[in-house]
């Protein structure tokens, strides 16, 4: 059970702090960093650290305090709960996750916590992994309870490619009383590592007060989109028969944002369905016809920004493009795109 002085953090809502008071048999008053005292529903709170460290220690001898009970969100006896049946449209499975960076103003180095948001009337059994070709870490395992979120990594700068492919299972049910039974669902997530280094990737929600990184992965009951498998062997045999047809160009990752930017992707993963036989030139003979391409279709307008996103890797592609603008664009203005938005990888071009 939670005692005062114990240090506990949210289930339901960023933040923590020290219990100080009970208010009632179910809520408690939390002191937070900011020296105010918050009352929460003592299910709601995860005690991190026992009260040895953050309450006085009485004057006189006691005896010792039995073993604090650390209370975990996957563990809440179904007495203690308490459907919300005013919410028809919670009998559909929404659920996200969302990543909320420490430091909106310095995206390129900061860390970001990774939230999972049970949008739903249903307590949700779930597994949260990354995957690689050859291995699948399991990142998050446990319950969630009906209609809350709550933080379950905390994702380092460096490390965010290891989060590129994520593959999450997830199963309904309800505690105590008849319902609907959904189907298991299990979905594997493909996330371009560039949205964590661009602003607009972080928008206003309805789950938190900061602008944050939305992933649907159940949207009223329909899982997203799964990562595309192919096996190998279909993909050789279908190359030998139509080897042009699996290099079609996927549909222009081209659009303009809100200041009248056209962005262009020339990352090939994003400019091809499969690059199987291609070799590095080719690729890059690929990316450098999509450059020109673009330029020739926005050669009359004047004025006109876009936005190269090639990426830092070797700088390969970023070198050829800034030689092939010195030779055959030298009217036209260059400069890197914005930091803020795009990282290390973009060159952004004026036409003139």
């Amino acid at each position: 059970m939670l005692k005062i002085g114990d240090k506990v953090r949210f289930l339901n809502a960023v933040g923590g702090g020290i219990v100080r008071k009970f208010q009632s048999k179910d809520i408690v008053l939390v002191e937070e960093e900011d020296g105010f005292e918050t009352p929460v529903l003592a299910r709601e709170c995860v005690v991190i650290e026992s009260n040895e460290n953050n309450f006085p220690k009485p004057q006189q001898a006691t005896a010792p305090a039995p073993a604090p009970i650390i209370i975990r969100h996957e563990t809440v006896p179904e007495e203690e709960y308490t459907y919300n049946d005013d919410l028809p449209e919670g009998e559909n499975l929404t659920v996200l996750i969302a990543f909320i960076p420490h430091n909106d103003r310095q995206l390129q180095n900061t860390a970001y916590d990774a939230y999972l948001i049970n949008d739903s009337n249903y307590f949700l059994f779930y597994n949260i992994a990354t995957q690689t070709d050859s291995d699948t870490v399991s990142r998050a395992s446990g319950t969630i309870e009906p209609n809350t979120q709550f933080e379950f990594a905390t994702l380092q700068n460096s490390k965010l490619n290891d989060w590129e492919r994520l593959s999450v299972q997830l199963i309904a049910f309800k505690k105590g009383k008849t319902y609907t039974a959904k189907s298991p669902v299990s979905i594997d997530y493909r996330i371009n590592p560039l949205r964590f280094y661009k602003l607009h990737s972080f928008t206003e929600n309805d789950y938190f007060d900061k602008n944050a990184l939305i992933i649907s992965l159940v949207e009223k009951d329909s899982p997203a989109k799964t990562e595309l498998k192919i096996d190998p062997q279909q993909l050789r045999e279908a190359m030998t028969q139509k080897k042009d047809e699996q290099r079609r160009p996927r549909i222009a990752k081209s659009q303009k944002n809100d200041n009248g930017i056209i962005e262009i992707d020339l990352h090939i993963h994003e400019l091809l369905d499969s690059t199987a036989g291609m070799s590095n030139a080719d690729m890059l003979q690929y990316q450098l016809e999509k450059f020109h391409q673009t330029l020739a279709e926005n050669k009359n307008r004047k004025g006109q920004r876009i936005v190269f996103i090639h990426g830092k890797g070797e700088g390969v592609l970023r070198n050829e493009i800034l030689k092939q603008l010195r030779n055959k664009y030298p009217n036209y203005f260059v400069q890197d795109a914005s930091f803020r938005e795009y990282g290390f990888g973009a060159t952004m071009v004026t036409v003139k």
